[in-house]
């Protein structure tokens, strides 16, 4: 089906970079590699036989190593970012922690300062998610332009690219044509000549990173970047952490309040990860909220006359059967889609395409009209230029590190979802009842740590955060990527958490139209004062 489409990061309302019918659809793509709730854990963490971890992470000592003191010490020199209005600079932070000697990793940090008038209340941290989407191109493309008048008036709006991603040391495995090749890999074999096709191209991926990245492949776990973060935080002389994330950032963001919970200040968990399960049950999960998704969006379909899968009335079972048979369709005959380097539409970038389309309803109509083109029209331009715009490709040929990054952290954090194509086989049944038309494709797309040339450091947990200030952990009901038992999960593991609901579609909930999800964030923001209890939107 689709070669290992990564966790993405979750898109922002009005971005400018591509078109407003794909803007939206660099959202958090959790769908594969090893998924992103990781940890580097200090201490041992164990797991139950469902998937679930016992043991919570540690809260790190309050006071400061003398060894990382220079850390903690340094100031930042703001320079002109070429963007009016920000300024970015560059933060230093130790390879690794438990050696601050053996080297530093430079980080990208950008700001927007407050506009207001009215005494500042510090600096909002914000993080899109991935792992590997770029922090600052968010801030600066929408947080920091975005982001409620309020709540730009009152904080210094601020990004650090984590470390591996975009401007922070980027981890680089394979080039423009080697990544065409890797993304259009079929990942649904039907015999072992594809399997073996499918495990060389992750062999050749994961050797590529430890090739090209190798200083930097043992030392991208999410609790390396929320140390970091830590760093940041009292470089910027926040005496607490003001965060908002998305998707894996509520990960990230949970993490450092598990490690430094008396520093965790007003925090958004905006699409919320479940720490506690592993990597198989993490793609379990969210292979069914793909189907969740994808059935809401069938029984939308089928209300339009320009569905090509279905008239009205026409159930989602049907709709996805038809779906599946199209893909079929292109595994064996790809269609032309007047790509400048010759790329043509099979069923790996088509369902890729579709998958990206799931992320937002406001996607619905561009991907109607892209199914329509494919097969009506057998012109397989519409949904190439979906997948494109999840893999980060350009127009060139060119792609960002965001898949490389997303592998190096997902398969660093958390042991491999399966150890070989014969576990997939076996788990294929499971995969395929959470969701028929998605589960083969998803399996088979979380093998591909299985072959990663740096052993895991992290394992499932628990995070607690005990003694953390009030915590705002948001779930969508329906969200494709970070399904909603997930929300439910961290909001009951966080000792402080309070679970904000957006009943609805799409994948995470602030910014994206909901006056009530919206207004209890920015007064949690800009009050402290969290929402009551078990309240709901829609």
């Amino acid at each position: 089906m689709h070669t290992s489409p990564p966790p993405r990061r979750t898109g922002w309302p009005g971005a400018r970079t591509r078109s407003r019918a794909v803007a939206r659809l660099t959202g958090a793509l959790l769908a594969a590699a090893a998924l992103f709730v990781s940890a580097c854990s200090p201490g041992s963490s164990t797991t139950t036989a469902g998937g679930a971890a016992e043991a919570a992470l540690a809260a790190l000592p309050l006071s400061t190593p003398s060894a990382l003191s220079s850390y903690y010490g340094q100031s930042l020199r703001w320079r002109d970012c070429g963007v009016p209005g920000f300024q970015c600079a560059t933060l230093k932070a130790p390879l690794d922690y438990a050696h601050p000697g053996s080297g530093d990793v430079r980080l990208a940090v950008a700001r927007k300062k407050a506009t207001g008038k009215a005494k500042p209340l510090g600096s909002l941290l914000v993080n899109p998610g991935g792992p590997g989407g770029s922090a600052i191109d968010y801030l600066q493309q929408y947080a920091g332009v975005g982001y409620p008048a309020a709540v730009r008036a009152r904080y210094d709006m601020v990004a650090v690219d984590p470390r591996g991603v975009a401007r922070s040391e980027p981890v680089e495995c394979l080039d423009g044509p080697e990544m065409d090749a890797y993304t259009r890999t079929d990942s649904t074999p039907d015999d072992q000549k594809e399997t073996n096709a499918l495990v060389g191209e992750y062999r050749k991926f994961a050797e590529s990173c430890g090739t090209h990245a190798a200083r930097l492949l043992r030392h991208v776990s999410t609790v390396e970047s929320a140390r970091d973060m830590d760093i940041l935080r009292a470089v910027l002389g926040d005496p607490r952490l003001n965060y908002v994330g998305a998707s894996y950032g509520t990960f990230l963001g949970a993490t450092y309040a598990g490690l430094f919970p008396k520093r965790a200040g007003r925090l958004v968990l905006d699409g919320a990860m479940d720490p506690s399960l592993d990597a198989r049950e993490l793609n379990l999960g969210q292979t069914a909220g793909f189907e969740t998704a994808f059935r809401a969006f069938a029984k939308d379909c089928v209300r339009h006359t320009d569905c090509p899968l279905g008239t009205k009335g026409a159930s989602p079972a049907r709709v996805g059967d038809r779906l599946k048979a199209f893909f079929r369709e292109l595994d064996a005959h790809p269609l032309p889609a007047g790509d400048a380097d010759g790329r043509t539409l099979g069923e790996a970038l088509a369902t890729t395409g579709v998958i990206a389309a799931m992320y937002d309803e406001r996607a619905w109509q561009r991907l109607r009209e892209a199914l329509a083109s494919a097969m009506k029209e057998h012109d397989g331009a519409g949904l190439l230029v979906l997948s494109d715009s999840y893999y980060e490709r350009d127009g060139h040929g060119r792609y960002s590190n965001l898949m490389m990054a997303n592998a190096a952290v997902n398969c660093l954090d958390l042991p491999p979802a399966f150890d070989g194509p014969e576990q997939v086989e076996k788990a294929l049944p499971r995969f395929e009842k959470a969701s028929p038309v998605f589960g083969e494709g998803l399996a088979w797309a979380s093998l591909n740590c299985a072959y990663w040339p740096v052993k895991a450091t992290g394992e499932p947990h628990r995070i607690e955060a005990k003694g953390a200030a009030p915590i705002v952990v948001v779930g969508t009901t329906r969200d494709p990527a970070t399904p909603y038992p997930w929300a439910q999960a961290l909001a009951r593991q966080l000792s402080s958490a309070r679970l904000l609901t957006y009943v609805g579609d799409g994948h995470t909930a602030y910014g994206r139209g909901s006056t009530c999800i919206d207004s209890a964030i920015n007064t949690y923001l800009l009050l402290g004062t969290p929402p009551a209890p078990g309240k709901r939107c829609s």
